[in-house]
């Protein structure tokens, strides 16, 4: 015959499942929240994004100057020059100025444009010699025309010549006719009179 079990052996047994039950429940409850902040910590951080800023198109091509350089220099022709080029550097690539070139008729400070052609006249030379001639179609070339040229424009005097090279000579060439209206003193009564006598 089994020997009776103490009677406090059933209390004993159930404490024990409680045990286990709790360890069970308690390590569950820690494993959800491990798995839990495993997903938080696996989540991608935001990304920042950083915009790098394209360089900017100056209208040139590979961002040089072709600048024709011709009349008083040793090696006329075509030159690629640097995007801050100025004449004296066109100069310089033109192997320098012949010994009676009219370096007074010229800019040498004057920061160059794509596409641009620069004359050296010689001293003493005519107006109609250089590039301040009418060429062609008989019109004035803002961007070549020196003071006297502009000059024989009508209500273009001195004053007002001076301050088209200036602008000129500040800001690039001119890009159309139209341009000339962001030279002080001139308006539209006066823009429509040149409109048919001058080009770029």
């Amino acid at each position: 015959m089994p020997a009776s079990e103490p009677a406090s052996a059933p209390a004993v047994r159930s404490r024990l499942r409680l045990s286990i039950g709790a360890a069970v429940v308690l390590g569950l409850v820690v494993l959800s929240a491990a798995v839990g902040l495993g997903i938080m910590r696996g989540q991608a951080a935001p990304t920042q994004t950083v915009q790098i800023d394209a360089p900017e198109d100056d209208g040139s091509v590979g961002g040089d100057l072709y600048v024709h350089v011709l009349g008083r220099v040793d090696e006329p022709g075509l030159y690629v020059l640097e995007p801050d080029a100025r004449v004296v550097d066109a100069l310089a690539a033109a192997g320098g100025t012949l010994d009676d070139a009219d370096l007074q008729a010229v800019n040498l400070a004057r920061l160059l444009s794509d596409g641009e052609q620069l004359v050296v006249p010689a001293v003493g030379a005519a107006p109609d010699g250089g590039p301040t001639a009418p060429v062609g179609d008989g019109l004035i070339d803002l961007n070549n025309a020196d003071q006297a040229a502009l000059e024989t424009l009508p209500r273009i005097g001195p004053a007002l010549a001076q301050r088209i090279i200036d602008w000129r000579e500040t800001n690039g060439r001119f890009g159309s006719v139209d341009d000339l209206l962001a030279v002080s003193g001139i308006g539209e009564k006066l823009l429509a009179g040149l409109r048919d006598l001058v080009r770029v």
